[in-house]
């Protein structure tokens, strides 16, 4: 007899398609750079708006609405990013979205008074709020089951980055050169990233082509965009003038509130709703959802306290100021990406709720610095690198953890529902951490009394974190 030779390793065949870990990184490096701009998009004109105003002779509270009409224009669309990924395929929506952010971005350069600059904004929210769903679709259904942290950690790099690089990068474009090019840098940005979207992103076929298709929830599409819209323009007007009782505040916010608890209370009833909501039922998806709506609070509501911290108590520029919360922000990347490699191997549990906990503390140490007077600057960015530590243990595992066994059918209205969850959590916690600072006022008291708040949202996340799973994957 012939002695048994090892097998042969069996290569696949031309033309077979990418290995895994190939259209992972395909899929990753194509979102995070999409994802980036329409991140640093929400933050980057904040830092103009003064500008803007001199430019067009226009009242600030007028170049104000730069800002809104593009969240509100990103919350009415996203609720709608599962249906579209679904009935034209996710490679579609994202191009399509990529292609509505770079032309809104070309428009917005080129606008000639307040209100074409603003029209042209709602164009860019409209683009960049599929990015994000979409994106975090795409790579959660390539990335393999056991490995989705790694694949998790990096597609959130832009969503925790951003708000640290926005203003820094804002505030060097005007001043160097002019406020159009916070929308022109967009554009070869936005080119390269079409032109990788259609040579890399995977084909998927979209539901329209199977005998029983999606249909559009035409009712749920009434209620849950609007609703959105209003909630978050409600909130974000009650924060600014620290009064929520005001008729222009009030009517908002409740006519948001009511369109969104109608959808809520229909969507548990009909068997195809704009956003499903029984991914709820799932115990590891709910206990995701309770960990990440009060951090968010905490930790992106907290990010308006230090800027005007810097300059109100310290009297430095916006750029200083900024640059002051890059550490932080730094931080935060790079303990997301060590976190997010562990959650595939260590409990959730103890990894997640021990996030929660430091980033608690650090916000509780801001609390303290920010409170007490002449506090040397360096300890008040060492507590915000404690914080981010935390921030970083937390916010992408926790994610990680609530989507990694949904069936990839699902994973479309995940990253939707985490998409609302975020910006609703972010709204909320700005509002609160604005009417607090203003009722407290805005001087070392005041700053210590918001830390302080949200160092409360940030340990309430560990309550719901505690009924994450206890064991790690094998």
């Amino acid at each position: 007899m012939r002695a048994l030779r090892p097998a042969r390793p069996v290569r696949p065949a031309a033309g077979a398609g990418p290995a895994p870990a190939t259209a992972l990184h395909r899929v990753v490096a194509v979102v995070v750079l999409g994802t980036t701009m329409s991140v640093l998009d929400t933050t980057i004109v904040n830092v103009a708006l003064r500008r803007l105003s001199e430019s067009f002779g226009a009242p600030l509270e007028t170049i104000q609405w730069t800002a809104t009409a593009y969240t509100l224009a990103l919350a009415a669309v996203v609720p709608t990013a599962a249906w579209a990924m679904d009935r034209i395929g996710s490679r579609r929506a994202y191009v399509l979205a990529l292609a509505l952010f770079t032309l809104g971005s070309v428009l917005a350069a080129c606008a000639w008074d307040a209100a074409s600059l603003i029209a042209f904004r709602a164009l860019q929210g409209l683009g960049g709020g599929l990015l994000q769903p979409v994106g975090m679709a795409m790579g959660m259904r390539v990335a393999d089951r056991a490995r989705l942290g790694r694949a998790m950690g990096l597609l959130g790099l832009p969503i925790l980055v951003g708000p640290v690089a926005g203003p820094v990068l804002g505030g060097r474009l005007v001043d160097a050169a002019s406020w159009r090019w916070i929308f022109l840098i967009n554009l070869p940005v936005g080119v390269l990233a079409l032109v990788l979207a259609v040579v890399l992103l995977p084909r998927d076929a979209p539901a329209a082509g199977r005998p029983d298709p999606p249909r559009l929830d035409l009712s749920g599409l009434l209620m849950l965009p609007p609703g959105m819209a209003l909630l978050l323009y409600g909130l974000a007007r009650g924060g600014e003038r620290g009064d929520f009782a005001a008729p222009g505040t009030l009517a908002p916010t409740l006519a948001g509130a009511v369109l969104a608890a109608a959808f809520v209370r229909r969507a548990l009833t009909v068997p195809a709703p704009l956003l499903d909501l029984r991914l709820l039922r799932d115990r590891t998806f709910a206990a995701g959802i309770g960990t990440l709506a009060p951090f968010t609070c905490g930790y992106f509501g907290s990010m308006l306290l230090g800027p005007l911290y810097w300059q109100q108590e310290r009297g430095l520029s916006a750029t200083a100021a900024g640059l002051l919360g890059a550490p932080a922000g730094l931080v935060v990347g790079t303990t997301m990406q060590v976190a997010a490699r562990r959650i595939d191997r260590v409990a959730p549990r103890r990894l997640v709720a021990a996030g929660c906990a430091v980033a608690a503390l650090g916000m509780a140490l801001l609390a303290w610095q920010t409170g007490t007077a002449g506090a040397a600057p360096w300890r008040i960015v060492a507590a915000g690198m404690v914080m981010g530590v935390g921030a970083g243990m937390t916010l992408m595992p926790a994610m990680t953890t609530a989507t990694r066994d949904l069936p990839a059918a699902r994973l479309a209205g995940a990253s939707t529902a985490l998409s609302i969850n975020a910006q609703l959590a972010a709204s909320v916690g700005t509002a609160v951490l604005s009417v607090v600072l203003g009722a407290a006022g805005p001087d070392p008291a005041g700053f210590r009394l918001a830390y302080a708040v949200a160092a409360v949202l940030l340990a309430l996340g560990a309550l719901s974190a505690l009924r994450l799973p206890g064991r790690g994957r094998a």
